[in-house]
């Protein structure tokens, strides 16, 4: 009796293993210890990564344990992925990136952005850390400006838009 009862305990890990290395894939999460979680995904509330001297906060979607013990922010996405991630996309990340450089000290390699059929990694290198920098500053310097055109580049987005009754610019 006992022997039936350790062989079905052993059959329910096994299968639990596998179940769980399965929800890992399906994911995108790589290997590693998942270190931080969006409350979103799996509801315990997590402070913010925060930057006070760039004013810049943010929750990625997972932080998981990379070699090293690097954290490897990812962020996840429900749209099918585009040949090339979005650049919108890519900057969401690599802000993660800076977050987690700036509030543990140790610069992440990589990101991972993760779509519903695809996964990318997105480099942190100093040149893209460059851009992302650029690009702050541009965002800051279009929020003191009184008015700021509109972009029209995507049309889509523009006809979503909550001010699209208020707006001057609207196509």
């Amino acid at each position: 009796m006992l022997l039936y009862l350790g062989l079905g305990l052993l059959v329910l890990a096994a299968l639990l293993l596998w179940w769980s290395r399965r929800q890992r894939r399906s994911a995108g999460l790589p290997a590693g210890r998942v270190v931080y979680t969006d409350p979103k995904i799996l509801g315990k509330p997590e402070k913010p990564l925060y930057d006070g001297a760039l004013g810049l906060a943010g929750r990625p979607d997972y932080l998981v344990e990379g070699p090293g013990g690097v954290p490897i922010p990812v962020e996840v996405k429900s749209a099918s992925a585009p040949p090339v991630p979005h650049e919108g996309h890519r900057f969401q990340l690599l802000a993660y990136c800076l977050l987690v450089h700036s509030t543990t000290g140790r610069r992440p390699p990589y990101g991972l952005l993760r779509y519903r059929n695809r996964t990318f990694a997105v480099d942190y290198t100093p040149g893209a850390e460059g851009e992302l920098r650029a690009l702050i500053e541009q965002m800051r310097t279009g929020m003191r400006k009184r008015e700021l055109p509109r972009s029209h580049e995507q049309p889509g987005r523009c006809a979503r838009c909550g001010y699209r009754q208020v707006c001057d610019q609207r196509l």
